[in-house]
């Protein structure tokens, strides 16, 4: 157990932040499960849009690395110009 106030205070920011983090990732997941899921190019290209914002929004608030998001937008865009093509 913590035995100073700041030391308790900071488990409850910390815990908080966890979930609000959880939630995030979980959020992107879903983003990029949708682009992957549609069938056609208009569709995918939709959620490639969204995805693309919630990655990005989560990168700047560094739950997730800069790289890693650009690495997911990249393989996912290729995915709907793949859509595109075929």
């Amino acid at each position: 157990m913590p035995n100073h106030k700041s030391a308790v205070k900071r488990i409850r920011q910390s815990e908080r932040r966890r979930a609000y983090n959880r939630f995030q990732k979980v959020k992107a997941k879903r983003a990029m499960k949708a682009v992957r899921e549609a069938t056609n190019y208009e569709e995918a290209s939709k959620a490639l849009e969204t995805a693309t914002q919630v990655l990005d929004r989560i990168a700047s608030h560094g739950v997730i690395h800069k790289n890693f998001a650009a690495n997911k937008k990249s393989k996912l865009a290729r995915y709907v110009n793949s859509l595109k093509n075929g």
